[in-house]
């Protein structure tokens, strides 16, 4: 099974432009499965409430997921996005799973980063498992690498890949995912994106790129710089996901011991 990562840099604002855009790269790769940045449409440092529910989209009717539709439908992928979701008079910070049937799921980001929590609403949807052509995916977007439990519940409810749409500014969560893949024996894709934004004084976010596709056993099997936009494509089986076992005695699910866990 082919994977991928898109890795762009969106022009704030312009959604129709940066929809197209990504829309044109996923028609030229050869993969099944693709992921896109955290917020991929609008791009990421919204001035207020009212601009992000400007900018926002409900997933039933919206420009960015109709697009992403009908590339799935044409290419017979399945492609996870980040967007700005609105819902009535909410605002989440989303991630959509499409493929060549339609809409098949919707993830609310769980953990909000700085200033999202004065924007947007809470996620309030369940981390969720589904099938995308070969494999179980699942989906977490950016911040949410901060928080094992997050891909540790994705991975005891079967997931085989961790589609990460991200914007990161923080240096450390790529290696952090090559944990995330040793310590629940799963591939992960991070999608990042490039660029700088200045849109609030004194709070300039400079992404960094590094998108990546990392292996239960924790090899990167592609990494992009931290500058262009770029795309990456691996090829991988997902039953590699499907062994727990790190000796024959020892499994990373049934050794757990929960008797002596205190959450």
């Amino acid at each position: 099974m082919k994977v991928a990562f898109i890795q762009t840099c969106p022009e704030f604002g312009d959604v129709k432009a940066n929809v197209e855009a990504a829309v044109k790269r996923i028609a030229r790769i050869d993969a099944e499965l693709v992921v896109l940045p955290e917020l991929f449409s609008t791009g990421y440092q919204f001035r207020g409430r009212k601009e992000l529910l400007d900018l926002s989209e409900e997933v039933s009717s919206g420009y960015a997921v109709k697009r992403l539709k009908e590339v799935a439908a044409d290419k017979g992928a399945w492609i996870v996005a980040g967007l700005a979701e609105r819902a009535g008079r909410k605002a989440y910070n989303s991630a959509v799973l499409v493929g060549p049937k339609g809409h098949i799921g919707t993830y609310r980001k769980a953990h909000l980063f700085w200033d999202e929590k004065k924007y947007f609403d809470k996620g309030n949807t369940p981390f969720m498992v589904y099938k995308a052509g070969k494999a179980r995916v699942g989906m977490m977007i950016c911040f949410d690498w901060v928080f094992p439990e997050a891909a540790r519940t994705l991975s005891l409810m079967g997931a085989e890949i961790i589609c990460h749409p991200s914007n990161l500014v923080l240096p450390f969560c790529p290696d952090a995912m090559i944990t995330r893949s040793l310590e629940n024996r799963v591939f992960t894709i991070s999608a990042n994106r490039v660029g700088t934004e200045t849109r609030v004084k004194g709070k300039a976010l400079k992404f960094i790129g590094t998108s990546q596709v990392t292996s239960p056993m924790g090899e990167v099997l592609v990494r992009a710089g931290r500058v262009r936009e770029q795309t990456g494509v691996a090829e991988i089986d997902p039953r590699d996901a499907r062994a727990k076992n790190i000796t024959p005695t020892n499994h990373i699910f049934k050794d757990r011991r929960k008797d002596l866990f205190r959450l």
